[in-house]
């Protein structure tokens, strides 16, 4: 066994190396920890403040990305007896990349290793336990941790206190700030930690996506000139800056003068990542038979619209795979109700001022970002960032909060919140009961079983979720796929006796995430449709179901799971996908839904058949 690394230079060794009388300080587990004698309690809390605070730096690594996940970081330290500099006390550190990938607190303890032994893990959130295997806690303890530092408590009721509550019975000593920690020094740490996951507060507290308001004007106020053109205000470094806001944003909405007038792509180009999609709210459908957003190659489009709107016009939008979605009354309160549904966390509005005024009136705008460019531009038609609001004295003024400038270039970026982030304890989102059919329930007594996003108690029962399965590749050679969804949307052209499909299943093989993976696969679906399998529509319930039941017969806490579900009916509540979904009005085939329940009949012996193929989605 070759001998164990040496400590970074600087770390103090192991505490069960020294001399007891010199650490009398014992957690629950027996383990020694520094003397409370070695730092006053000020420069203690000092020092746990920062710490905390890179904590939610390097949770912010991965905004946007990990949605619908909450920003996950962990920063492990040890104290060094040769310097009182905390940030050289770092040992390990890891983030949640994205949904379905290995989670921050497990990367943490895997680049610490032996240093994590005696050691304080830094989280910024309480961890949660989405897919039911406790991973986030089990690594922190088994690394040796004996100390955690928390930054906020998960805001979602069913995961709250959870992961606290699971770290102290393993002798933990976990400290949560406001209620074990009450210094003002954590004051900023807080901020930080409320910050990085503004999205997921704002959407428990208000039951709609975080909304963030985004214009560029000139010094005189103005968004365009008075003829309409926009291009350009702001300058390359600010237009920059807004492809990074996009990259955060799980969609963006415009309404149907920009697309008319600017004809936007709205893509996160120059940004590597998350793609959001793109949300055209038009009442009328008067939009133009060609446009930017009508290509779906980079990204997906939504068109809001009006019941019974152009219907002719719909159908060529669904030709090009552009989404139509109808509203009794088009109006932003119902759209962002919808994206709720959806599962969105965050929602950049880039649109004119008419609608800006709409959203801001109807409370579903949070925080606003302003990009001023020393341009004077005049026009007393020339429109502004927001309409009318039926403001007509000045002390009715929304007065914007936690205000910060910063000069970009030329520009100068002014953001602030509408309304403050909300540190509260919400309630987990409900999901309507939707009816579906399951032999061995009794109709009389059906319970509901909805299961979509990861704050769902039943997270682990999505496609998406991070449990590698071993099966064959291409080439018949097992091949441990991440998730999945990776082994799904593969299958889409595994068989396909070209060399640009080969490509294709390579590149879903890399994909870092389920959520890439799933974009590469539809994309080249849509681009090569004469690359997909000829009998993909009929078997891909097939290989749906062989890649689930080989991940609950790989995982047994799963399968244990998917047992005390008996005598439920489960639905996976996708508002959107109409196949393996629920759909929005449960007028979805729910067929993930069905194939769990096949697996479940099967485990407890009850039936021996197979889910029928029905209509291809």
């Amino acid at each position: 066994m070759p001998p164990p690394h040496p400590p970074p230079r600087g770390v103090a060794p192991a505490p069960a190396a020294c001399p007891l009388f010199l650490l009398p300080r014992r957690s629950r587990r027996g383990l020694v920890l520094p003397a409370p004698s070695a730092l006053s309690v000020a420069a203690s809390h000092a020092h746990d403040a920062l710490l905390l605070r890179r904590a939610a730096d390097v949770a912010d690594r991965s905004a946007g990305l990990t949605s619908p996940h909450p920003n996950f970081g962990c920063v492990i330290a040890r104290p060094q007896f040769e310097t009182d500099n905390a940030e050289a006390w770092v040992v390990g550190e890891g983030f949640l990349y994205a949904q379905g990938t290995p989670c921050a607190e497990l990367l943490a303890a895997q680049e610490a290793g032996e240093h994590a032994r005696g050691a304080t893990a830094y989280l910024n959130l309480e961890p949660g336990d989405c897919y039911g295997d406790s991973t986030a806690v089990s690594s922190l303890v088994q690394a040796g941790i004996t100390r955690a530092v928390v930054g906020l408590r998960h805001p979602l009721k069913h995961l709250r206190g959870k992961a606290i509550q699971s770290l102290r019975s393993e002798g933990i000593q976990v400290d949560v700030v406001g209620e074990d920690l009450h210094s003002k020094l954590f004051k900023e740490a807080l901020k930080s930690c409320l910050t990085v996951n503004a999205p997921l507060l704002y959407r428990a507290a208000f039951r709609v996506p975080f909304s963030v308001l985004k214009y560029a004007m000139t010094a005189d106020g103005k968004i365009a000139a008075s003829s309409g053109h926009a291009s350009w205000i702001s300058g390359k470094a600010s237009r920059g800056r807004v492809f990074q806001l996009r990259g955060r944003s799980d969609a963006v909405i415009v309404g149907g003068n920009t697309v008319r007038l600017d004809d936007p792509r709205l893509t996160a180009r120059h940004v590597k990542g998350h793609v959001p999609v793109r949300i055209v709210m038009s009442q009328s459908l008067n939009l133009p038979e060609e446009a930017n957003l009508w290509n779906v190659h980079d990204a997906y489009t939504i068109v809001a619209t009006q019941r019974g709107a152009r219907r002719d016009f719909q159908k060529k939008l669904a030709l090009k795979g552009v989404e139509v979605v109808e509203f009794d009354m088009l109006n932003p309160r119902d759209v962002m109700s919808y994206c709720y549904d959806r599962g969105y966390l965050s929602v950049l509005w880039e649109c004119g001022g008419n609608l800006a005024a709409s959203a801001i009136s109807a409370s579903v705008i949070h925080k606003v970002y302003a990009f001023w460019a020393p341009k004077i531009i005049g026009g007393v038609n020339a429109p502004t960032p927001v309409g009318e609001l039926g403001m007509n004295q000045m002390t009715q003024a929304i007065d914007l909060i936690d205000v910060s400038y910063e000069q970009i270039d030329r520009d100068m970026l002014m953001s602030g919140f509408i309304e403050p982030i909300p540190d509260l304890s919400p309630v987990i989102p409900s999901v309507d009961e939707i009816p579906s059919v399951d032999p061995e329930v009794s109709p009389y007594e059906t319970n509901i079983i909805s299961f979509y996003k990861t704050w769902d108690t039943f997270g682990a029962f999505s496609n998406f979720s991070p449990h590698p399965i071993h099966m064959p590749d291409e080439n018949g050679d097992y091949f441990t796929w991440p998730t999945v969804e990776h082994y799904y949307q593969a299958h889409k052209f595994i068989g396909v006796d070209n060399p640009q499909a080969r490509e294709i299943v390579q590149e879903i093989k890399l994909a870092k995430s389920p959520e890439e993976a799933a974009r590469i696969g539809r994309t080249r679906q849509r681009e090569f449709r004469e690359l997909v399998q000829a009998d993909w529509d009929s078997m891909k319930i097939d290989v749906m179901y062989r890649a689930i039941k080989c991940k609950f017969s790989t995982y047994s806490h799963l399968t244990g799971m998917l047992l005390s579900t008996a005598g439920s009916v489960l639905v996976e509540s996708s508002p959107h996908d109409l196949f393996w979904g629920g759909g929005r009005e449960g007028e979805g085939l729910n067929y993930l839904g069905r194939l769990l329940m096949q697996l479940r009949s099967e485990y407890l012996g009850t039936v021996q058949t197979t889910v029928e193929v029905g209509e291809p989605a």
